[in-house]
């Protein structure tokens, strides 16, 4: 899977936990995501590091080659939801030049 339509399917998760009292983790977890643990905690660590999401312990350690990440309490923060926006945003105006394109021969 691309690494981007990753990230965007876990903030899309994590926005639509907003109303949820309780979120569950696995919906974001790298085994439902179809990700290797090591790819995932790369990713997540990545989007910690960005400011994306927070409520994520990540850490470095001497004995793995990959950041460890633990799920505390996992929330998409507000760059989060203004990157959500954007792609969301470019994805319609892609889609409509897709659109635009198929009924004008010659483009």
């Amino acid at each position: 899977m691309d690494n981007f339509k990753v990230i965007y399917k876990i903030l899309k998760n994590l926005e639509k936990s907003m109303d949820l009292e309780e979120f569950d983790k696995s919906l974001i977890g790298y085994q439902e995501m179809n990700l290797t643990e090591p790819r995932w905690n790369r990713i997540i660590a990545m989007m910690v590091n960005n400011g994306l999401i927070s409520g994520v312990d990540v850490r470095n350690t001497f004995d793995c080659d990959y950041p460890k990440v633990t799920l505390i309490r996992p929330e998409i923060t507000l760059k989060g939801l203004e990157y959500l926006e954007e792609n969301s945003t470019m994805r319609k105006i892609a889609d409509t030049a897709k659109g635009i394109k198929e009924i004008v021969p010659g483009l």
